[in-house]
């Protein structure tokens, strides 16, 4: 699975589950030589604006990153910079409900990305969800995508493991879905391990 075919997901998603979204794809950064890019920039009016950057990792990132550290790296770079940069902008609102911005980790449904967060699962764990950018109340998510057939209908969906639910757990296991390809990854990888 590449990462162009979940950011193709995740534009359908947001598409399909609110009415006022901005999609940029790719989107630059640059705040004093502190450079990236985020796979995903997703701003959706509720009617407060909610942002969510995203990090995309598939089978090609893990396979040629040296290890959790630089993509922990990457995924923070992009936290700490991306609102510094003049383009963009996040402002705190008195009568936000929730946080106004998440920031996403997320892995696609393969073998190859479970196979990876095993090996470093207690790094990605440690991620704590809570979170202030730029003054804004924010949350970090390290998760793997769900119910991608669903992204259409506005129905994908993420299982986080730096929360309380911890990769490998017995709640997580539960929240896997039946029959979906996160299921059938984490049963080839069992069956690999054995």
């Amino acid at each position: 699975m590449r990462e162009d075919e979940l950011a193709t997901r995740i534009v359908e998603h947001f598409r399909a589950a609110f009415d006022d979204v901005e999609i940029h794809l790719e989107e630059p950064y640059d705040h004093y030589g502190n450079r990236g890019v985020a796979d995903v920039y997703v701003r959706v009016r509720t009617p407060e604006p909610v942002d969510y950057l995203i990090e995309l990792k598939a089978d090609a990132a893990v396979r040629h990153a040296t290890g959790a550290n630089e993509v922990l790296r990457q995924y923070r770079r992009m936290e700490r910079y991306f609102y510094k940069d003049d383009e963009h902008h996040v402002r705190p609102r008195l009568a936000r409900d929730g946080p106004g911005v998440n920031v996403l980790l997320l892995f696609a449904p393969t073998s190859r990305c479970v196979r990876h967060v095993h090996e470093h699962r207690a790094l990605y764990e440690s991620v704590d969800p809570d979170a202030v950018v730029e003054g804004v109340t924010a949350t970090r998510k390290v998760a793997f995508l769900t119910k991608l057939d669903e992204a259409a209908d506005g129905n994908l969906g993420f299982l986080s493991m730096n929360g309380d639910v911890g990769f490998g757990s017995d709640e997580f296991a539960a929240a896997v879905p039946d029959g979906s390809r996160l299921a059938s990854a984490l049963s080839d990888f069992e069956a690999t391990s054995e």
